[in-house]
Protein backbone atom coordinates (compact mmCIF):
# COMPACT_ATOMS: atom_id res chain seq x y z
CA UNK A 1 0.00 0.00 0.00
CA UNK A 2 1.04 3.32 -0.96
CA UNK A 3 1.89 5.69 1.58
CA UNK A 4 0.99 9.34 2.04
CA UNK A 5 4.35 11.38 2.40
CA UNK A 6 2.72 14.46 3.31
CA UNK A 7 1.32 12.85 6.48
CA UNK A 8 4.29 11.03 7.14
CA UNK A 9 6.67 14.08 6.76
CA UNK A 10 4.19 16.43 8.84
CA UNK A 11 3.61 13.37 11.58
CA UNK A 12 7.30 13.30 11.82
CA UNK A 13 8.10 17.03 12.28
CA UNK A 14 5.32 16.79 14.87
CA UNK A 15 7.65 14.34 16.69
CA UNK A 16 10.51 16.64 16.00
CA UNK A 17 9.05 19.09 17.45
CA UNK A 18 8.05 17.52 21.07
CA UNK A 19 10.93 15.75 21.58
CA UNK A 20 12.80 19.54 21.19
CA UNK A 21 10.31 20.31 23.37
CA UNK A 22 10.61 17.55 25.99
CA UNK A 23 14.33 17.88 25.85
CA UNK A 24 14.07 21.79 27.18
CA UNK A 25 11.75 20.85 29.83
CA UNK A 26 14.52 18.50 31.22
CA UNK A 27 17.82 20.66 30.55
CA UNK A 28 16.47 24.12 30.36
CA UNK A 29 17.74 25.23 33.97
CA UNK A 30 14.51 27.79 34.49
CA UNK A 31 11.93 25.25 33.62
CA UNK A 32 12.11 23.67 37.21
CA UNK A 33 10.92 26.77 38.45
CA UNK A 34 9.06 28.34 35.93
CA UNK A 35 6.22 27.85 34.07
CA UNK A 36 7.27 28.86 30.18
CA UNK A 37 3.85 29.91 29.53
CA UNK A 38 3.99 32.24 32.14
CA UNK A 39 3.77 35.85 30.22
CA UNK A 40 5.81 37.41 33.76
CA UNK A 41 8.44 35.64 33.77
CA UNK A 42 9.44 33.88 30.50
CA UNK A 43 10.46 34.89 27.02
CA UNK A 44 8.65 35.66 24.20
CA UNK A 45 10.69 32.44 22.40
CA UNK A 46 10.27 30.42 25.17
CA UNK A 47 6.55 31.36 25.30
CA UNK A 48 5.86 30.89 21.31
CA UNK A 49 8.50 27.74 21.41
CA UNK A 50 6.33 26.04 24.12
CA UNK A 51 2.80 27.15 22.53
CA UNK A 52 3.25 25.91 19.39
CA UNK A 53 3.64 22.27 21.01
CA UNK A 54 0.21 22.66 22.41
CA UNK A 55 -0.67 21.91 18.65
CA UNK A 56 1.25 18.81 18.10
CA UNK A 57 -0.82 16.07 20.29
CA UNK A 58 -3.91 17.21 18.55
CA UNK A 59 -2.37 17.14 14.91
CA UNK A 60 -0.61 13.75 15.50
CA UNK A 61 -3.88 12.30 17.01
CA UNK A 62 -5.92 13.80 13.73
CA UNK A 63 -2.78 12.41 11.69
CA UNK A 64 -3.03 8.79 12.62
CA UNK A 65 -6.92 8.82 12.46
CA UNK A 66 -6.40 10.40 9.00
CA UNK A 67 -4.19 7.50 8.15
CA UNK A 68 -6.06 4.86 9.66
CA UNK A 69 -9.44 6.47 7.06
CA UNK A 70 -7.16 6.13 4.51
CA UNK A 71 -6.27 2.68 4.90
CA UNK A 72 -9.70 1.34 5.48
CA UNK A 73 -10.68 3.33 2.52
CA UNK A 74 -8.30 1.89 0.67
CA UNK A 75 -8.37 -1.71 1.41
CA UNK A 76 -11.03 -2.08 3.73
CA UNK A 77 -11.74 -5.81 4.10
CA UNK A 78 -11.48 -7.76 7.53
CA UNK A 79 -7.81 -7.91 7.61
CA UNK A 80 -7.36 -4.32 7.44
CA UNK A 81 -10.04 -3.97 10.12
CA UNK A 82 -7.92 -6.44 12.18
CA UNK A 83 -4.55 -4.98 11.59
CA UNK A 84 -6.09 -1.50 13.53
CA UNK A 85 -7.80 -3.11 15.83
CA UNK A 86 -4.92 -5.37 17.11
CA UNK A 87 -2.71 -1.94 16.92
CA UNK A 88 -5.46 -0.44 18.85
CA UNK A 89 -4.83 -2.95 21.59
CA UNK A 90 -0.96 -2.78 21.33
CA UNK A 91 -1.10 0.62 22.08
CA UNK A 92 -3.60 0.52 24.75
CA UNK A 93 -1.03 -2.04 26.74
CA UNK A 94 1.84 -0.06 25.71
CA UNK A 95 0.36 3.22 27.48
CA UNK A 96 -1.00 1.25 30.37
CA UNK A 97 2.59 -0.58 31.15
CA UNK A 98 5.78 0.97 29.38
CA UNK A 99 4.94 4.03 28.73
CA UNK A 100 3.67 4.82 32.27
CA UNK A 101 6.12 2.67 34.46
CA UNK A 102 8.37 4.83 32.00
CA UNK A 103 6.68 8.21 33.76
CA UNK A 104 6.20 6.82 37.12
CA UNK A 105 9.05 4.52 38.17
CA UNK A 106 6.49 2.72 40.50
CA UNK A 107 6.17 -1.21 39.57
CA UNK A 108 3.02 -0.63 41.33
CA UNK A 109 0.65 1.42 38.92
CA UNK A 110 -0.76 2.95 41.69
CA UNK A 111 -0.89 6.58 39.09
CA UNK A 112 -1.95 6.04 35.65
CA UNK A 113 -1.72 8.71 33.01
CA UNK A 114 -4.05 8.01 29.95
CA UNK A 115 -2.35 10.38 27.07
CA UNK A 116 -1.86 10.43 23.01
CA UNK A 117 -0.78 7.25 22.82
CA UNK A 118 -3.83 5.82 24.81
CA UNK A 119 -6.28 8.18 22.40
CA UNK A 120 -4.90 6.91 19.77
CA UNK A 121 -5.77 3.20 20.38
CA UNK A 122 -8.88 3.83 21.79
CA UNK A 123 -9.49 5.52 18.71
CA UNK A 124 -8.73 2.95 16.36
CA UNK A 125 -10.86 0.62 18.73
CA UNK A 126 -14.29 2.35 19.13
CA UNK A 127 -13.94 3.22 15.66
CA UNK A 128 -17.18 2.49 13.80
CA UNK A 129 -15.96 2.09 10.60
CA UNK A 130 -13.79 -0.98 12.12
CA UNK A 131 -16.92 -2.08 13.40
CA UNK A 132 -19.16 -2.14 9.97
CA UNK A 133 -18.50 -4.16 6.78
CA UNK A 134 -19.62 -1.75 4.26
CA UNK A 135 -17.22 0.03 2.25
CA UNK A 136 -17.76 4.08 2.15
CA UNK A 137 -16.71 4.82 -1.04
Amino acid sequence: MKRVTAIDITRGLVMVIMALDHVRDLLHLPAMSQNPTDLTTTTPALFMTRWVTHLCAPTFVFLSGTSAYLSLRKRNDEAARQFLRKRGLVLLLLELTIINFAFWFDIHFHSLMLQVIYAIGAAYLSSPSLRNCQSDG
